[in-house]
């Protein structure tokens, strides 16, 4: 089956300042995203999401690499005749209402009258926005804003939503309706391709996802297979008169403690407290999730920088 987005060493140079100075936004970007799949895509700050983003939606033009959306070149307009976007920062006229925004965009779909005014107010209900739906954009929150942008996105019923930190902004109860939306037009059969920084709803929600850190590829995969078995932390259960040196005081209750620590400095630490006379009453190992291997990805990119810096 062709994929629902396809890159082959996408790349995107900058030149910045007053001597033009070379900035690599996007390297050598090659990824393969299945059709109805939920794929995440994840990254530090300037990492080069958005401008990948960018690329796909035909906003930015690649330096060089190629793209495919649903088999038709980005370059091409009809690549985008199925797709759904929401921008990381979207911009809508402060003067209309949802409803007013919504058949703006709907008369170019070229959506019937019918038709669109029966998914508008479908969705509208769905973000929880119906009560609101006549209001001026303008009076509205960021959190509203990005309701009525998902929307927008979905207005057309896209085989393929691409969305840019679609939870940005959103209270708790936002997020879980936009999480919620996201699941059910994944159990539809639809592609989504999106941007987060809230990794606990990367998990909950992709089949895949692809970590870019310093505008290049680190990994790409199943949740489970990028995390792998690794052991994030060490957290102990001591006796003793005082806590352990070095270690994270988590909680401490009279001569009993529970600490953290590294898992690369349990043993030494346990090794300590029964040197001291104490005595370990529990030991547990705190599983690494997304965030743990972000963070090593990006220690890693750090180090390398310094390293070629010297």
């Amino acid at each position: 089956m062709t994929p629902a987005i396809r890159t082959t060493h996408l790349s995107k140079v900058y030149r910045q300042g007053f001597f033009m100075r070379r900035v690599e936004g996007l390297s050598d970007l090659s990824i393969d995203v299945p059709q109805g799949a939920a794929f995440g895509f994840i990254g530090p700050n300037g990492a080069g999401k958005t401008t990948a983003i960018k690329i796909l939606m035909g906003l930015h033009g690649a330096t060089c690499g190629d793209a495919w959306i649903l088999g038709d070149a980005v370059t091409q307009p009809s690549a985008r005749e199925r797709v759904g976007f929401l921008p990381e920062r979207p911009y809508f006229y402060s003067h209309l209402s949802a409803r007013e925004l919504l058949r703006f965009y709907g008369q170019l779909y070229e959506m019937d009258s019918q038709t669109l005014r029966a998914r508008s107010e479908l969705l509208l209900e769905k973000v929880g926005m119906a009560r609101f739906a006549d209001e001026k954009l303008g009076k509205y929150s960021k959190g509203m804003l990005q309701r009525v942008g998902l929307c927008q996105a979905l207005l057309n019923d896209p085989d393929l939503l691409v969305l840019d930190e679609p939870m940005s902004g959103l209270d708790p109860v936002g997020r879980a309706l936009v999480r919620d939306l996201i699941l059910e037009q994944r159990l539809k059969g639809k592609t989504i391709f999106f941007s987060s920084h809230i990794l606990s709803d990367v998990e909950s929600i992709c089949d895949q996802v692809a970590i870019l850190v310093g505008g290049k590829l680190r990994g790409v995969g199943t949740v489970k297979s990028l995390i792998g078995n690794r052991v994030a932390a060490v957290e102990l259960v001591v006796r003793s008169a005082q806590p352990p040196e070095g270690a994270e005081l988590i909680r401490s209750d009279g001569s009993q403690h529970r600490v953290r620590v590294a898992p690369d400095a349990a043993d030494a630490t346990v090794a300590q407290v029964q040197e001291a006379g104490g005595k370990i009453i529990e030991r547990v190992e705190i599983r690494a999730d997304l965030e743990t291997v972000l963070v090593d990805q990006m220690a890693a990119e750090s180090q390398v920088d310094g390293e070629g810096s010297q």
